[in-house]
């Protein structure tokens, strides 16, 4: 097959203090057809790894389009998205017959205007390939699903864990179906379920282990060709944000009915694990509390603390200091914390040179709900200008830009300067900071971390600090919000 590939990723956070551009995507990754190594940057993605390895094998030629990334932030603005979306229509309608689109997105992408991106973009690439061409999109989990997007009439097809270490495999399920759909063997039905309440859902742990179990015992039933549970992103502020069941079946006689039927039964199942699913946040003194305690028996291996509504994957600043301070005010030691997003504290660090000791002021300058800035005297124990991590897609790896690492007062502080959540403990060791030694490890993350961490945590405690992605909903200045919704009514 002849396949257009293209991406524009954006998880957009409604009540994010960090605007969103062109430049967001620039500083990310932005991809453009005309380069002429454009088609290996995109396959560079680990996200994507799947759908090239099954057309590799397949021998189909691939068609580089648009491939553009920003880390989570507030709402694009309408030029800059009307641009980008522009620009990669304009390399699909360049790239002649194609027998195939495979689209990158993620689903909760919005813009001044425009409060379903990914609908916007469905719907104008369905209009340019026709009603038979087979579009494929793979989908981050966090999707809020619209009307617009089903009816587009793409098979659309999300990561099932979180963190999202099954990207591969879906990419090889969506080109697989793709295949069938080209070769006018397979005609696919959507069948969507809302689940009326958002939420953090790891998948690591019962009860959401033995759901995406179930999802996948499911798949293997007659006429089922993908499932997809959407968990929605709730700072995303839209008439349809929410959970949901996605069900494609071969749409022969017959399928509709079992397939409703399935999918209103695991959105049903979903919607009861709504209250033990969700990780348990502690509020900040109580997370410390129960941090001390699992120290104090951790035979050897780190506690982790995640300071969850810090994380600069929800579009958090990533610069907050309520847990650094509440550390400094107990005098615990033997923490790394990291990573604080702080380019002018990277700089001043790294004039000074390792070994340097020197008064810095460290986080607290993005908005109120990064907190005051915290005044304290370190030594430079380590400097980078090339740093990366692991992300949490096996083979995939993420720039730290510069970076430091400081001490003080018994804490290393990891500081960078590109605005980025900790997916894996890389983001210590290189800056020579040895996470199995610390006592006690502070990652800016909700749930992706796990991944990288869990074989070394002694525990793991989830705190519920202040911050833009605050676990009390009720507590954001909704507009658009579907009500009812969980937790909210």
């Amino acid at each position: 097959m002849r396949i257009f590939v293209a991406g524009l990723i954006h998880e957009t956070n409604s009540f994010s203090p960090i605007p969103t551009s062109v430049q967001s995507f620039e500083e990310g990754l932005l991809v453009r057809r005309s380069e002429p190594d454009a088609l290996r940057k995109i396959e560079a993605q680990a996200m994507l790894s799947g759908v090239f390895a099954a057309a590799k094998r397949a021998g189909d030629t691939l068609l580089p389009g648009l491939f553009a990334v920003a880390e989570p932030s507030g709402p694009l603005s309408r030029p800059g998205y009307e641009r980008l979306r522009n620009e990669l229509l304009a390399d699909l309608a360049a790239s002649g017959p194609v027998d195939a689109v495979v689209l990158m997105l993620h689903g909760a992408m919005l813009a001044d205007g425009y409060p379903d991106c990914e609908g916007d973009l469905l719907q104008r690439v369905r209009a340019i390939v026709g009603a038979e061409t087979p579009i494929g999109a793979l989908l981050d989990l966090h999707c809020n699903l619209s009307a617009a997007m089903v009816e587009s009439n793409a098979l659309l097809i999300a990561c099932k864990e979180y963190p999202h270490i099954d990207y591969p495999a879906r990419g090889e399920e969506l080109h697989a179906l793709v295949t069938r759909m080209q070769r006018g063997e397979l005609k696919i039905r959507a069948h969507r379920r809302r689940v009326p309440m958002v939420g953090i859902f790891g998948t690591t742990e019962s009860p959401m282990r033995e759901f995406v179990q179930r999802l996948q015992a499911s798949e293997a039933l007659p006429d089922v060709l993908s499932i997809s549970a959407l968990h929605g992103f709730a700072w995303s502020d839209t008439p349809h944000t929410s959970a949901a069941i996605l069900v494609y079946t071969a749409d022969t006689p017959g399928a509709d009915a079992g397939a409703a039927a399935l999918a209103e039964e695991l959105g049903s199942t979903f919607y009861a694990l709504r209250e033990q699913a969700g990780s348990r946040r502690l509020p900040l003194a109580a997370a410390l509390d129960a941090a001390q305690a699992a120290m104090a028996r951790r035979e050897g291996r780190p506690v982790v603390l995640a300071d969850t509504s810090d994380n600069p994957g929800g579009g958090a600043a990533c610069d907050s200091t309520f847990v650094l301070r509440a550390l400094l005010e107990r005098g615990i030691e033997g923490v790394a914390l990291g990573m604080v997003w702080d380019p002018q504290a990277v700089a001043l660090a790294t004039a000074a040179g390792v070994g340097a000791r020197l008064p810095l002021r460290i986080g607290g300058k993005v908005s109120p709900m990064s907190g005051d800035p915290v005044d304290l005297e370190v030594e430079v124990l380590a400097c980078r200008a090339d740093g990366r991590q692991r992300g949490f897609t096996p083979g995939a790896f993420d720039p730290l830009g510069a970076a430091v690492a400081v001490r003080g007062a018994g804490i290393t502080i990891v500081l960078n300067s590109i605005r980025q959540q900790i997916f894996s403990p890389d983001c210590f060791t290189e800056l020579d900071v040895d996470p199995a030694a610390q006592a006690l490890l502070v990652v800016k993350s909700t749930q992706h971390f796990r991944a990288g961490f869990d074989p070394i945590a002694a525990a793991t405690i989830y705190a519920d600090t202040p911050g833009s992605l605050q676990v009390d909903l009720s507590a954001l200045p909704y507009r658009h919000l579907r009500r009812p919704v969980w937790p909210l009514d």
